[in-house]
């Protein structure tokens, strides 16, 4: 049977998906490592292990009579090479937080945050790629001054599989060195920030080409985690959100038309369909709030048991709340420097509480990056849900009641390896186009609806959420 391949390279592991042109999973795989924190804030990783991982992944998967073959991946993640394609430096991840002084620069250079927004899309986030290669060039200028090459995440592998050098212009989007709205690279950022453009490989659009195999299998140019996730679930224009509920959160909307929040809040960002944009907002720790919680209090237990024990408890657990600040926050404080924090305890609170906290602080969370999409003109009426959290009915009871929209589950759960797989079917010819791959693929297995019941005690309690971060802001910080 015609195979349809995704590879999803992402932060704790290589997915790799099998998919038959009528979107059944054939078989999937998977190969896990870990990153390192060499200091407070900071996120590594070796590109060896995307590789590693890739070629693991891709003999486990045992796919055969392969069509196509598609990236995704973590974003924004900064990877150097010499001029002979070897790896400088462990990668600096999405995750990474030390680059709020190079933001700043940034800011400056470019005149400021609204002529950055104008120039790019975006403001300057220490996630994203530029800050850290002015970190890179501030803080270890003998590594700067071999550089030759910079890719991302998936780039290094597609590297690898294919010897090819390429992006494409939605994870081209998260570098803060590409202009969105005429998709290409800005000639005013790399001339701000005095990068040389020949660094950079060439901008594909998703479906296209990339590359292939020794073997011959076409290789697209693919996309970003978030562009190709949405994919996955059927989000190829406007319609449907896709709210992501892994470990980070996310909030995606297909745009009519390239458009982008004056304050840079929420990300605008090429999707993965040509001549088509989206705009996103994203929480650092949505599934890994609950993963930071179960690992505290509860190591080892599995997460229904304690899903299990939120159940009773009713919305707002009496008045507890917890804000899912545990990395910093980009929607909508961009503040790198905020803090989680459970707000309202009492003596009759247990574990469960807890729980039930954690759920709808990152619901609340999800509800702030809605607020500003729509007020770009996002309108929708349902949501399509993808990411670990989907998994629990209580947990999407809660976000369906927070953001008051039905949210549909899909028949896939694999997100952006499962939206790659579509990209590498384009690619192979086996469809036409990205809507014709998301139509012939896509389904709708069931729906969760808001809880009635609940809708004033989750008004009044995204309120609360909503005053509770300026008030425990620190005091150098206000």
């Amino acid at each position: 049977m015609t195979a349809l391949v995704g590879l999803d390279v992402g932060t704790t592991g290589v997915k790799a998906l099998a998919v038959s042109p009528e979107g059944d999973v054939l078989a999937r795989a998977e190969a896990a490592y870990g990153f390192e924190t060499p200091r407070p804030g900071w996120a590594e990783q070796d590109p060896a292990l995307w590789w590693r991982g890739t070629e693991e992944a891709l003999a486990a998967l045992g796919a055969r009579d392969v069509a196509g073959i598609g990236l995704s991946g973590q974003m924004h993640g900064l990877v150097l090479l010499d001029a002979g394609e070897r790896v400088l430096r462990p990668a600096i991840l999405w995750n990474d937080q030390r680059t709020a002084a190079e933001c700043e620069e940034i800011e400056e250079r470019l005149g400021g945050r609204a002529r950055l927004v104008q120039a790019t899309g975006n403001r300057a986030l220490p996630g994203f790629t530029a800050p850290k290669l002015v970190w890179v060039r501030r803080h270890e200028p003998e590594t700067y001054e071999r550089v030759a090459h910079v890719l991302l995440p998936k780039d290094y592998v597609r590297l690898r599989l294919t010897g090819e050098r390429a992006t494409d212009a939605a994870d081209a989007s998260g570098t803060l060195l590409f202009d969105v709205g005429a998709r290409r690279w800005s000639e005013d950022v790399l001339g701000a920030l005095d990068v040389p453009g020949e660094w950079l490989p060439a901008a594909l659009e998703s479906p296209e080409v990339s590359g292939r195999t020794p073997d011959g299998v076409p290789v697209a140019a693919g996309a970003g985690d978030q562009a190709a996730g949405a994919l996955g679930v059927g989000v190829d224009r406007p319609g449907p959100l896709s709210v992501v509920l892994g470990t980070s959160g996310v909030v995606f909307a297909a745009l009519p038309a390239y458009a982008a929040e004056e304050e840079g809040r929420v990300h605008a960002f090429c999707h993965a369909v040509p001549d088509g944009w989206h705009a996103m907002g994203v929480m650092l720790s949505a599934a890994g709030s609950l993963r930071w919680l179960r690992d505290t209090v509860a190591p080892g237990e599995p997460f229904g048991v304690l899903v299990a024990e939120a159940e009773p408890w009713e919305p707002g657990a009496e008045g507890l709340t917890f804000l899912p600040y545990l990395a910093g926050e980009r929607t909508p404080h961009v503040d790198p420097d905020a803090r989680g924090a459970f707000v309202g305890l009492s003596l009759r609170h247990d574990r469960g509480a807890l729980v039930r906290a954690v759920l709808e602080g990152v619901a609340y969370a999800l509800r702030d990056s809605l607020e500003l999409l729509r007020a770009l003109g996002v309108e929708p009426e349902a949501a399509r849900v993808s990411g670990g959290g989907a998994r629990s009915d209580l947990w999407l009871r809660i976000v369906a009641s927070v953001l008051d929209l039905p949210l549909e589950r899909t028949k896939a759960e694999e997100g952006a390896a499962y939206g790659a797989a579509l990209l590498g079917g384009v690619a192979a010819g086996v469809f036409a186009d990205v809507h014709e791959a998301v139509e012939a693929t896509v389904r709708v297995t069931g729906t969760v609806e808001p809880e009635p019941a609940w809708r004033e005690a989750y008004a009044d309690g995204y309120a609360r959420f909503r005053k509770l971060y300026p008030a425990l802001r620190p005091l150098e910080a206000t």
